[in-house]
This record gives C-alpha cells, sequence and structure tokens, in this order.
C-alpha cells in the first residue's frame, strides 16, 4: 500500500511537470506562429502588390488593386516623411540657433573684402636728389593700400585693370617768359621708352612778386600688372610746397 501511494504521488508529481512545460512549451510556440503569420500578411501583402502591378493582377475580380496599390503608396509616404523629417529638423535649429548678429558680421566681412578700393594720394616731398621724378609721401587722411607702391616717385599697381590717375601741382614765377610751366604723367615700362599719358600746361606770370597758380590733370587709363607712373613738371624748383598744393593719386574703378 505504501508502494503504491509512493508511485501515485511520483506519477502526479511528473504529471504536473509535465503539464507546466507542455503550458510553457505551447505559449512559446504561439508566440513564434504569431511571427510567422505576421510575416506571411507582409509577404501575401507584397505578393497583392506585385500582382497589381501586372495587367493581369489588374484585370482579376479577387483583387481590390486599387486599395491595395493605395494602402502601399500611403506606407511609402510615411516612411520618406519619417527618414526626412529629423534632417529638416536638424537644419531648421542650425538656422534658429546661429545668432544674428554673428551671420551679419559675417556678410559685411565678406563684402567690405569684396569692396576694398585700391587707392593711393600723396603729396609731394622736398628732395635733394637730381631729377626730373616728382616725390611723394603719404598724408595723414590719404587713401594707401598694399596693391599700389610708391618707388622713388613712382606708382607701381599690382593688379591689371581700369585707373583713374590724376595730379596737381602749384608753381610760383617771377621772371617774364614765353614758356609755359607743364606738368606730365608718363607710364614708365621697364626696358622700354616712357609714354606720355596726360599733359597741363599754363602760362608763367611776369609780375615781380610770385603769381601763385596751379594746373591740375586726370584721366582714365587701361593697366597693365606692375605698369608704373609717374609725375614731372618744367622746373621742380618753382614748386609752392604750401600744405594741399601739391598732390598725385590713382585709384582702380
Amino acid at each position: 500500500m505504501k508502494m503504491f501511494m509512493c508511485f501515485l504521488t511520483v506519477f502526479i508529481v511528473a504529471q504536473m511537470i509535465g503539464t507546466v512545460l507542455f503550458c510553457l512549451y505551447l505559449h512559446i510556440k504561439m508566440d513564434k506562429m504569431e511571427e510567422v503569420l505576421s510575416l506571411s500578411e507582409d509577404y501575401i501583402f507584397l505578393r497583392k502588390v506585385q500582382k497589381c502591378r501586372t495587367a493581369e493582377g489588374q484585370k482579376s475580380t479577387l483583387l481590390d488593386c486599387e486599395k491595395i496599390l493605395k494602402g502601399f503608396q500611403d506606407l511609402q509616404y510615411k516612411d520618406r516623411t519619417i527618414k526626412e523629417q529629423p534632417k529638416f529638423e536638424m537644419q531648421r535649429g542650425h538656422e534658429h540657433h546661429e545668432h544674428p548678429h554673428l551671420m551679419h558680421k559675417n556678410e559685411t566681412s565678406v563684402a567690405a573684402e569684396k569692396r576694398q578700393p585700391i587707392a593711393v594720394h600723396l603729396a609731394v616731398q622736398k628732395s635733394n636728389k637730381a631729377g626730373s621724378v616728382l616725390e611723394w609721401k603719404e598724408t595723414m587722411y590719404g587713401a594707401t593700400t598694399s596693391l599700389i607702391s610708391n618707388q622713388d616717385g613712382k606708382l607701381k599697381v599690382k593688379e591689371a585693370g581700369l585707373y583713374y590717375i590724376y595730379s596737381q601741382v602749384s608753381f610760383c614765377t617771377k621772371e617774364a617768359t614765353s614758356a609755359p610751366f607743364t606738368l606730365y604723367i608718363y607710364l614708365h615700362i621697364p626696358k622700354e621708352e616712357d609714354r606720355l599719358l596726360l599733359k597741363g600746361l599754363q602760362t608763367q606770370g611776369t609780375r615781380k612778386d610770385c603769381e601763385l597758380q596751379s594746373i591740375r590733370v586726370g584721366g582714365v587709363f587701361k593697366l597693365r600688372e606692375d605698369d608704373m607712373v609717374f609725375v614731372n613738371v618744367t622746373d621742380s624748383t618753382k614748386l609752392n610746397f604750401s600744405h594741399g598744393n601739391n598732390y598725385f593719386g590713382i585709384f582702380k574703378l
């Protein structure tokens, strides 16, 4: 009797364990079946879409191709929207957080670099050197640039283009002479003869006291890189060196 009871107890416990294991196996199997069915539905849907895109499928009365294709297009649109939205938001965020003052400053800097003038304005300088070329010096408010250099009175351009060249000289004469006082602006090209660009003349005075007169010339010329221009006068000893009376300048148009 005791052995029967022990056998019955072992049988009941084994049945209970077997039942629990079977339930667990059945639950796992059902999950797998749901996953397979889900994949199977997607596969069947794609098969329907593929078939509806053929002439044979569109003629079939078993398939509602219009509804199937519309559903497929909706899925494509939603997928595209999800992919593009983060990029769009990132771009908007970048634009939104960029400081307006910094943006304006960067635009102003670029514009200023593009508009930076190429110009020089110089005043005459007394010189003890013998020679016909007048010498010039920078002034406090006169324009200067690294693209035009002053080499012993000759202005050398480092960038080709159209330039406006101008000069004024003031002179004082006492003696009577029929020869006019002349202002010249020359183009100097190394290893070539100087070419006259501008010329201004003024009749010299005949008074015993100094008669102050001035000549001014200016014009537009096409210069090449490394071309040089300079100023010459009939007699530099007759120049009046008062401030503002004599100047020489050039700027790129």
